[in-house]
């Protein structure tokens, strides 16, 4: 159940079917990486054939994280069943991980921030075997964080260093491990850890979540300036 948006192929299923899904493959130990791609990753994947490729060989899953996402699917009459975000899932897999007692291991953000996160697991998750963790500010080429997530080979990976880092990260250590979930999530420690603030349900509903964080950080305006490029590029595959 694929839906091509640009030729990035979207995974048609609402957030209770993949975790179904994402259960099942852990349960089995089966590696999986799973990308949550808003238009911005669509349009960076169009313009670089490295990550482009990334998305389509090494991807297990992509979700639609992004109303934009979901709008393109109905425009070009192929719709997906509902935007399903990194973090709304990050907390869904942090509940199985508490329930089966699941090993987790958490990368990136800033330190203070991370520490937050690990404190907030360890209160609200207490089942969790949380078995290491890092911040993000590290090269990727360093082989170090890596080896460590390997040695402690955990059932799950969250990577929150924004992409295309957390997937090229998640993508190398695929390779080396014999199981486990990998995920990047983008800022989702910061609102994990009450470092920033997630917007009201009421505007979540509305789809209007983009709208509060341009609110709350006008300087994301230049990278928002990216959706009317895309939809832009959905109408032009429409009319072809």
């Amino acid at each position: 159940m694929k839906v091509d948006i640009l030729n990035v192929p979207f995974d048609n299923y609402t957030e209770s079917e993949f975790i179904a899904k994402f259960q099942e493959r852990i349960e089995q130990q089966q590696k999986t990486l799973v990308v949550t791609a808003n238009p911005e990753i669509v349009m960076y994947a169009k313009e670089t054939p490295k990550y482009q490729k990334l998305l389509l060989n090494e991807a297990d899953y992509i979700t639609a994280d992004g109303i934009g996402v979901i709008k393109a699917g109905q425009m070009l009459k192929t719709p997906i069943k509902e935007r399903v975000t990194g973090y709304d899932l990050f907390l869904a897999l942090l509940n199985l991980a508490n329930q089966k007692k699941l090993s987790v291991y958490l990368v990136g953000a800033k330190q203070e921030i991370i520490e937050l996160a690990v404190q907030r697991i360890a209160e609200d998750y207490p089942d969790i075997q949380l078995v290491g963790y890092h911040n993000g500010y590290f090269d990727i080429e360093d082989l170090t964080i890596q080896t460590d997530i390997i040695d402690k080979a955990p059932d799950m990976v969250f990577a929150a260093l924004g992409f295309p880092k957390q997937e090229y990260f998640l993508t190398g250590l695929k390779h080396q491990l014999d199981k486990g979930y990998l995920m990047g999530i983008g800022g989702s420690f910061d609102v994990f850890s009450g470092v920033t603030k997630r917007a009201p349900v009421w505007m979540q509903r509305l789809h209007l979540e983009w709208f509060y964080r341009l609110l709350k950080e006008p300087t994301r305006f230049k990278r928002m300036l990216v959706l009317p490029k895309f939809i832009q590029e959905v109408k032009k595959v429409g009319k072809g």
